[in-house]
């Protein structure tokens, strides 16, 4: 009878552990203030969002130790002909005095008894413990700084900021949401359906942590981050509501104006100037999902050489141009379409705004962009 042989038992653990320690520990270092950032966490309004955080990240990791079991066990049946024939296609192999088929009752329906009684009861202590976050009706001669949305529209909320009202809380939510809707029909993967890889779907996994985080980003910063007058305050920073910011937010045309064109403040020549550049940063943005798209896995031993990562930059994997061989012209223009307009203009938008106090790119007197 043949024993497995154990892996090796790995420490990056430890690696992660020390590195996680000095990064708080750098934090705790740079927070000015911990009554003000105390009086943030713990604010019943805030209380889902302080639990939403480590939830996030422990799921997350869940997700990705889970893709790492099934990408090894898909190598393993991919050596071994003969056992993936036989194999139940389970990360952990069966065992003697096992049973080979689980029934719904007792087993799922006790995890999911259990898993309610749990909630019900955090629940419970929630509102025992806090307060609910209801106030006297609203007075226009008294209004809060900063006036906050609930946790959950902090997103929207903080869009507003970059954005024109109507993009911020009508397309750009409309985007997100009929993208979600799109993106199973334009995907022509038909590996890693009903359990998780990176391996087989690392494209599609990574624009959804990428769209997911993004938004959760969002909240941290409207909860965190935004303080009276809606300002930009450091966690851990104090709250000053007498604070005065001297930024000048101009938009883009005004400022390559001041280089020699004063033409461009003038119309039409302002409105051109933007559809070109918004029109630049598409085409920027669809030709660098592209180029994810076709990269395959980058592995140790292209970081060992620059031949190794010039190789990996530049030439398409065999499995990425399968995939993109299996996709018509509509399913590929219509995920580069929600890509750029989602993943890829708002956070451009974003650093524009933060690092170079840039308000619009597009100025019309319909909309700006």
């Amino acid at each position: 009878m043949a024993m497995a042989i154990p892996r090796p038992r790995s420490n990056r653990w430890l690696f992660w552990l020390v590195g996680t320690l000095a990064l708080l520990g750098l934090c705790a270092l740079l927070i000015e203030d911990w009554a003000q950032l105390w009086k943030i966490s713990s604010a019943p309004d805030n209380v889902p969002i302080v639990g939403m955080i480590p939830l996030v990240i422990f799921f997350t990791w869940l997700g990705i130790k889970q893709s790492r079991d099934n990408d090894r066990l898909i190598g393993e049946l991919e050596q071994d002909p003969a056992l993936a024939k036989t194999h139940h296609r389970k990360t952990h192999p069966w065992r003697p005095g096992w049973a080979r088929e689980l029934h719904v009752w007792p087993y799922l329906v006790r995890i999911e008894f259990l898993a309610a009684i749990i909630v019900t009861v955090i629940l419970f202590a929630w509102s025992i413990l806090l307060d609910a976050p209801l106030e006297e009706p609203a007075n226009p001669n008294l209004t809060m700084n900063p006036s906050k949305a609930p946790w959950y529209f902090l997103g929207l909320q903080e869009m507003l900021v970059y954005f024109d009202p109507w993009i911020a809380g009508v397309v750009m939510p409309g985007l997100l949401v009929v993208g979600l809707m799109v993106f199973p029909y334009v995907d022509s993967n038909p590996l890693g359906n009903g359990y998780y890889s990176w391996r087989q779907r690392r494209f599609a996994v990574s624009m959804f942590l990428w769209g997911f985080f993004m938004w959760i980003i969002l909240i941290i910063i409207g909860t965190f981050i935004r303080g009276p007058g809606w300002i930009w305050f450091w966690p851990g920073q104090t709250w000053d509501h007498n604070a005065v910011v001297f930024d000048r937010n101009r938009d883009l045309h005004e400022i390559v104006a001041g280089w020699g064109m004063p033409f461009l403040n003038l119309s039409p020549w302002k409105e051109i100037f933007g559809l070109l550049v918004v029109g630049a940063i598409f085409v920027a943005g669809g030709l660098f999902f592209h180029w994810l798209m076709m990269r395959r896995r980058l592995v140790w031993d292209d970081l060992k050489s620059f031949r190794g990562l010039r190789d990996w930059a530049t030439r398409p994997g065999e499995f990425e141009q399968k995939l993109l061989d299996r996709t018509s012209i509509l399913q590929y223009l219509t995920f580069q379409f929600f890509a750029i307009s989602v993943l890829w203009l708002f956070p451009v938008k974003l650093l524009l705004r933060l690092l170079f106090t840039i308000k619009y790119i597009w100025v019309t007197p319909w909309f700006n962009v």
